[in-house]
């Protein structure tokens, strides 16, 4: 057993090195070109704005521009949007997807939107591409699809980290906001990802002669008291504030997706149009709605030259003004599903909010050198409190400054703004934009779920606590028959070569709304009676198995029944077995 055990956590260990790789190559060229296509876009944005003349041409290249995009999304649906609810509905065997498609069709697309000057960050799409790698990773070595999410898991939490050089953030999205769970696969499959990623990172940025440091520089708070306790009461003003605004963020984003749905001119290719010329307009009044926000967060710290102003306006006026623009177009974005990063413009609008309170504080007596501080802290309270993901939240901060003196203070910060988002009841936006997305809708009918297995000598499962088992979303183990007594488990329920274990839950299936096409194929299923007498589905092949037209695919009982059986050993008999009949759609 001892062997067979070290030899699945080695095969863990090699997956992720080699998910690792993989993301690490391909996620670095990825911001290497989206760094330069940003900066292309601030200079010929630039000649634009000083020779008005040539201004019809920007906006019918924009145009242009937005019919390519979303001509490129009726054949690609799954880029649409940042690319990190794709990410987490695939590592949670939510979504299945072809992995090569969606890796291209999201790297090309992304770079596109930065190219043309849209508010467009580098950091979501870097996500979705490093879980592609992992995707494509398990496909070439035919793994199980239980490992499949390892890697999956492995792959988006290196392209966090890549694209903020930052290992421990991206091992914090991937226990917090990816699985949301935490188990020594997880955790083994992330940390070798993101530790071979980042050396990868920084091996060919420094063999190309680029920066490989901290990600903000500008920020400093070594002048700053922050043991005053004046101090600590502007941070929890400030982080209320923040937190309020990021939640009329979240809803104004949910309104934007709301109108953008009714858009049908041009069978949906139409609703490209107002974030591309907005963005246009827009660019042309301030450089800092060009790009995803990293010029405009690096200005706001105190070892910057300063904010460029915006015709000719007070700083205050100016970094309102920026701060409005930014989340306009961020909410315009995401609403309209452009296929760009939102991660980094969220964060910006939060640094800008913090600077207006840093300046209000200011005005009332606080000595300047917490303005760093408190910009830094303001942008994790606003991004808790729209991502829901704390600690992600608080370490990403840390890292990106490298920094560690304002450790108390951002925690109090990033409290204050979980718990504003907590008394608004809103959802992780992230899980709530999966919801929202037609491809994990696709098969929107929940059927019961039980089926009962027996665990195996050297299984996975085998001498384990149930809390250190990734099961599939939806499943739980209800009952677990040993050889002496049955019992109901919880968390700390060890399970034992021999014993019988009752998993049930609900899992997605073909409903009324399902359209079938021609080489679809079906499985029609009957209720059964499972090992324990309880109501459950067919799980041999229950799920539509045609594409959904962009490669995009549900999990349904055959996938779960398959991820199961590599957890414990071995499918048990039920006591009553209802045959399934699979058809093929002429």
């Amino acid at each position: 057993m001892f062997k067979k055990r070290l030899g699945y956590g080695l095969q863990i260990v090699l997956v992720g090195m080699l998910t690792g790789l993989f993301a690490g190559v391909v996620v670095t060229f990825y911001n290497i070109l989206a760094v330069m296509a940003e900066d292309f876009a601030r200079g010929y944005y630039g000649f634009f704005r000083d020779n008005p003349a040539f201004i019809p041409l920007l906006f019918a290249a924009l145009f242009l521009g937005a019919v390519v995009v979303g001509g490129t999304l009726r054949f690609l649906p799954m880029i649409r949007g940042s690319g990190i609810p794709q990410a987490e509905g695939a590592l949670r065997g939510l979504l299945r997807f072809r992995w090569y498609r969606v890796l291209t069709g999201m790297f090309a697309a992304s770079l596109f939107t930065v190219f043309m000057g849209l508010s467009a960050g580098a950091e979501g799409p870097s996500v979705l591409i490093g879980s592609c790698c992992g995707y494509g990773t398990s496909d070439l070595l035919r793994r199980g699809s239980l490992v499949r999410r390892y890697q999956i898991t492995g792959g988006a939490c290196a392209g966090l980290a890549v694209a903020f050089n930052a290992p421990l953030t991206g091992m914090a999205f991937a226990f917090e906001e990816g699985q949301k769970r935490f188990t020594p696969e997880v955790f083994g499959c992330a940390f070798t990802s993101v530790a071979v990623a980042v050396i990868v990172r920084n091996l060919l940025r420094s063999a190309l002669g680029l920066d490989t440091g901290a990600y903000l520089t500008t920020f400093s708070f070594a002048e700053a008291d922050l043991l005053s306790p004046l101090f600590y009461v502007c941070v929890l003003g400030a982080a209320v504030v923040c937190a309020l605004a990021g939640v009329g963020f979240y809803h104004l984003i949910f309104l934007a997706k709301k109108l953008f749905a009714r858009v049908r001119l041009w069978k949906g290719i139409g609703r490209m149009l107002p974030p591309f010329l907005l963005a246009g307009a827009l660019g042309l009044v301030t450089v800092y709605a060009v790009g995803g926000g990293h010029g405009f967060i690096a200005d706001l710290g105190s070892g910057s030259e300063g904010v460029q102003s915006v015709f000719g306006t007070p700083l205050w006026a100016t970094i309102l003004l920026v701060v409005a623009v930014r989340a306009l177009v961020t909410a315009v974005n995401m609403g309209a599903g452009v296929p760009c990063g939102a991660f980094v413009p969220m964060l910006s609008v939060g640094a800008g909010l913090g600077a207006l309170m840093s300046l209000l504080f200011a005005a009332m007596g606080l000595d300047p050198s917490y303005a760093d501080a408190l910009i830094v802290i303001c942008m994790a309270a606003f991004f808790t409190s729209v991502v829901k993901a704390p600690i992600t939240g608080l370490v990403m901060t840390l890292e990106l400054t490298w920094d560690f003196l304002f450790l108390l203070p951002a925690v109090i910060g990033v409290g204050a703004g979980y718990i504003v988002g907590l008394l608004f009841r809103t959802k992780p936006i992230y899980d709530r934009l999966l919801e929202k997305m037609p491809e994990a809708g696709a098969l929107s009918g929940v059927r019961p779920f039980a089926a009962r297995f027996r665990v195996l000598a050297g299984s996975v499962a085998a001498e384990r606590a149930l809390r250190d088992i990734l099961l599939p979303v939806g499943t739980r183990v209800t009952r677990v028959e040993g050889k002496k007594i049955v019992r109901t488990p919880d968390g700390n329920t060890v399970l034992h070569a021999g014993d019988f274990v009752t998993v049930a839950g609900e899992v997605r299936t073909g409903d009324g709304n399902t359209v079938l096409h021609a080489g679809d194929f079906v499985t029609v299923a009957r209720e059964v009676r499972t090992g324990d007498g309880s109501a459950g589905t067919v799980c041999g092949g229950a799920r539509v198995c045609g594409d959904d037209g962009a490669g995009g695919e549900n999990l349904a009982c055959a996938d779960v029944c398959e991820t199961l059986a590599e957890l414990f050993g071995e499918r048990a008999e039920e006591k009553k077995q209802a045959g399934s009949e699979r058809f093929r759609v002429e």
